[in-house]
């Protein structure tokens, strides 16, 4: 096929026709672009409001911790604790610290329990380096001088004595249920 100079020709101004055009657009396009910023930049300035004055809520005093946690169910626990209302509760800092106690509750997983003949349940209670200690009524575990007050199949009862708050202390139930694994 041969090409023409005349169609040369004809191709090259239809070209030249379509960029000038699309040329003209695009500078009628950036005039009124430039207009509309002009005009934003001729008003004035907003004013940021300041932020809303926030009162403080009134703080909120937790008094139910004497009261038998929901989570556990009724048993002597409730019996220890209200043999011991109206006494003064502290800790005896004079008794030698039992091996549990250097360990806090949250550490510590009840594993099992023994039973001997004529005896009362022991508890089996692993310690978070692994090691597993037997434990009967009235041995101590935790950080919180926790004075273990019932042990049944499936978990250990204590009551721990615990700051107040107020230069004195209470007793505040806690359990160790058994562990899955």
């Amino acid at each position: 096929m041969r090409i023409y100079p005349l169609s040369i020709r004809l191709i090259t101004l239809s070209l030249s026709l379509v960029m000038f055009t699309g040329l003209t657009a695009c500078s009628s396009d950036f005039d009124t672009m430039k207009a509309r910023m002009d005009a934003i930049r001729a008003k004035p300035r907003g004013r940021v409001e300041p932020p809303p004055e926030f009162t403080p809520m009134p703080t909120f005093t937790y008094a139910a911790h004497q009261l038998r946690s929901p989570f556990i169910p009724p048993s002597t626990l409730e019996e220890f604790l209200a043999r011991s209302t109206g006494k003064i509760v502290a800790p005896d800092f004079s008794r030698p610290q039992e091996y549990l106690e250097k360990f806090g509750i949250e550490a510590l997983r009840m594993r099992g329990t023994l039973t001997k003949e004529g005896s009362p349940l022991f508890g089996l209670v692993e310690d978070s380096e692994g090691g597993v200690q037997r434990v009967k009524v009235g041995n101590y575990m935790g950080k919180n001088h926790g004075k273990i007050v019932e042990i049944t199949p499936s978990q250990i009862n204590l009551v721990e004595v615990v700051p107040d708050g107020r230069d004195g202390w209470v007793e505040r139930p806690r359990s160790l249920v058994m562990a899955d694994k």
